[in-house]
């Protein structure tokens, strides 16, 4: 780790937990390439297009369903628990 990364994690922790989660919220949107000043609207506009063409494509039949049984199981073997208790 650089010098000047670790002066930016030891100025981020340093930071309340609300202005922390600010702060790495806008550090996630950098790395998906939208804009550090999307607007609330924005956001919401997008998720709701995202949310639209999903149900679209189950109700047109592009998509398979699965249980919510099985759903689980896969994602447990995919991102087990950091603690092994699940």
């Amino acid at each position: 780790m650089t010098p000047e990364v670790a002066e930016v994690e030891r100025a981020l922790l340093a930071l309340a937990p609300e202005e922390r989660a600010a702060v790495i919220h806008m550090g996630l949107l950098s790395l998906d390439g939208a804009p550090a000043e999307a607007s609330q609207d924005q956001i919401d506009a997008a998720w709701r297009t995202e949310v639209a063409g999903r149900l679209d494509d189950v109700i047109e039949g592009r998509v398979q369903l699965g249980s919510f049984e099985a759903t689980r199981a896969r994602f447990v073997a995919t991102y087990p628990s950091p603690r092994g208790d699940r």
